[in-house]
């Protein structure tokens, strides 16, 4: 694994020399996690900044009904950990490998001095934040405002985007989601899920099988995506 190739790859360090990589390079360590394990839980202290080299995580929190919601999931070449690793609070959501993870390490004490010698990492740092900002709104407006169908639809739409996969049956997401995790996605039951997902197949909206869900009919799934409130 080249570890300067995946680092240009990444949003925040694009534009960078390699001279520039190389000494941000000497900055960092790496971690691995097995799948399930956490990289932090809310409330540790943010010391340090995580950029994903292989494999997948997702940022949990908590309601005061003790159910779990996926904030996001996060691929190789996304950033973790810098609100708190910037405002020196403690983490704001729980972190945790949904397969076996490889990250690269920065900490603050080497991460501000470099974003003061390099502006434009620290204006790309800020674009992280914002878009993080933005996502976070728009998953508290559909939780109001939105009933579960155009929820769920929305974020298979979005899940499809991401990671689908053209096939003969439909557009496959090509990523293993098990229905409690789908429901912490939207913010539901494992048991809501399984209802509306059984709907949908008999309506060939959407086939699930063996954790990977295949859209059939995205234009109708579309439709009960855009069932917003005027």
């Amino acid at each position: 694994m080249d570890r300067r190739e995946v680092l240009k790859g990444i949003p925040l360090f694009q534009g960078m020399s390699d001279r520039e990589l190389d000494l941000l390079l000497a900055l960092t360590t790496t971690k691995k996690l097995k799948k399930r394990a956490y990289l932090f839980r809310k409330g540790d202290p943010g010391n340090a900044l995580f950029a994903v080299l292989e494999g997948r995580l997702k940022a949990t929190g908590e309601g005061r009904d003790g159910k779990e919601m996926v904030f996001s999931v996060m691929d190789p070449g996304e950033v973790i950990g810098e609100i708190a690793l910037l405002d020196q609070e403690p983490r704001s959501a729980t972190v945790q490998a949904v397969e076996d993870v490889t990250l690269l390490t920065l900490h603050r004490r080497d991460l501000l001095p470099f974003l003061e010698r390099n502006p434009k990492a620290a204006i790309k740092l800020a674009a992280v934040l914002a878009k993080r900002i933005r996502n976070l709104t728009e998953l508290a407006e559909d939780t109001v405002f939105l009933g579960l169908p155009s929820r769920l639809a929305k974020k298979l739409l979005s899940l499809a985007d991401r990671y689908g996969k053209q096939t003969p049956e439909g557009l496959k997401i090509d990523l293993k989601l098990p229905q409690h995790e789908l429901g912490e996605l939207v913010g539901t039951s494992r048991e809501s899920i399984n209802k509306t997902l059984r709907q949908w197949g008999e309506e060939s909206l959407v086939s699930f099988a063996s954790g990977y869900l295949t859209i059939k009919d995205r234009d109708r799934l579309e439709d009960l995506a855009d069932l917003l409130p005027s």
